[in-house]
Protein backbone atom coordinates (compact mmCIF):
# COMPACT_ATOMS: atom_id res chain seq x y z
CA UNK A 1 0.00 0.00 0.00
CA UNK A 2 1.21 3.17 -0.75
CA UNK A 3 2.31 5.64 2.49
CA UNK A 4 1.72 10.14 1.58
CA UNK A 5 5.10 11.51 3.29
CA UNK A 6 4.37 14.37 5.35
CA UNK A 7 3.46 17.59 3.66
CA UNK A 8 5.64 20.30 3.18
CA UNK A 9 4.76 23.39 5.69
CA UNK A 10 3.99 25.43 3.13
CA UNK A 11 1.39 22.56 2.07
CA UNK A 12 0.22 22.05 5.67
CA UNK A 13 -0.78 26.19 6.20
CA UNK A 14 -2.30 25.87 2.80
CA UNK A 15 -4.75 22.97 3.79
CA UNK A 16 -5.37 24.77 7.17
CA UNK A 17 -5.94 28.72 5.41
CA UNK A 18 -9.06 26.68 3.28
CA UNK A 19 -10.59 24.53 6.03
CA UNK A 20 -9.48 21.23 4.32
CA UNK A 21 -7.47 19.75 7.07
CA UNK A 22 -10.65 17.39 8.54
CA UNK A 23 -11.41 16.25 4.56
CA UNK A 24 -7.10 16.16 3.74
CA UNK A 25 -7.29 13.24 6.52
CA UNK A 26 -10.04 11.45 5.02
CA UNK A 27 -8.72 11.59 1.52
CA UNK A 28 -5.18 10.84 2.43
CA UNK A 29 -6.39 7.39 4.75
CA UNK A 30 -8.73 6.38 1.69
CA UNK A 31 -5.78 6.89 -0.66
CA UNK A 32 -3.07 4.88 1.60
CA UNK A 33 -5.97 2.47 1.22
CA UNK A 34 -6.76 2.07 -1.94
CA UNK A 35 -5.11 4.77 -4.61
CA UNK A 36 -7.75 4.00 -7.39
CA UNK A 37 -11.03 4.36 -5.30
CA UNK A 38 -13.25 6.06 -7.71
CA UNK A 39 -14.29 8.72 -5.66
CA UNK A 40 -10.59 10.11 -5.27
CA UNK A 41 -10.69 10.37 -9.83
CA UNK A 42 -6.44 9.66 -8.93
CA UNK A 43 -4.90 10.22 -12.82
CA UNK A 44 -2.10 10.34 -14.33
CA UNK A 45 -1.54 14.25 -15.66
CA UNK A 46 -0.07 15.46 -19.31
CA UNK A 47 2.44 15.38 -20.75
CA UNK A 48 2.59 11.41 -19.14
CA UNK A 49 6.19 11.00 -19.46
CA UNK A 50 6.41 13.59 -16.64
CA UNK A 51 4.97 11.04 -14.05
CA UNK A 52 2.78 13.41 -12.04
CA UNK A 53 -0.53 12.42 -10.49
CA UNK A 54 -3.10 14.29 -9.27
CA UNK A 55 -6.30 12.83 -6.67
CA UNK A 56 -9.31 14.96 -5.73
CA UNK A 57 -9.45 16.25 -2.54
CA UNK A 58 -12.69 17.27 -3.12
CA UNK A 59 -15.27 18.97 -6.13
CA UNK A 60 -12.53 22.21 -5.84
CA UNK A 61 -9.38 21.27 -4.87
CA UNK A 62 -6.74 18.42 -5.90
CA UNK A 63 -3.47 17.19 -4.52
CA UNK A 64 -0.74 16.83 -6.98
CA UNK A 65 1.95 14.27 -6.56
CA UNK A 66 4.78 12.14 -7.83
CA UNK A 67 5.88 8.75 -7.02
CA UNK A 68 9.39 8.49 -4.65
CA UNK A 69 10.68 5.14 -4.52
CA UNK A 70 8.34 1.61 -3.74
CA UNK A 71 4.92 3.13 -2.47
CA UNK A 72 6.07 6.68 -1.18
CA UNK A 73 3.96 9.23 -2.36
CA UNK A 74 5.10 13.08 -2.20
CA UNK A 75 2.29 15.45 -2.55
CA UNK A 76 3.74 18.38 -4.46
CA UNK A 77 1.21 21.00 -5.00
CA UNK A 78 -2.39 21.70 -3.59
CA UNK A 79 -4.67 23.38 -6.33
CA UNK A 80 -7.76 24.68 -7.21
CA UNK A 81 -9.43 22.24 -9.74
CA UNK A 82 -12.52 23.71 -12.18
CA UNK A 83 -13.80 21.85 -14.96
CA UNK A 84 -14.91 23.47 -17.92
CA UNK A 85 -18.87 22.25 -18.93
Amino acid sequence: MPRILNLRDDLEEYIRKQGLTEKWQQVKHLFENDPSHPSLHTELLEPKQRLIYSFRIDKKYRAIFIVKGKDLIEIISITKHYRKQ
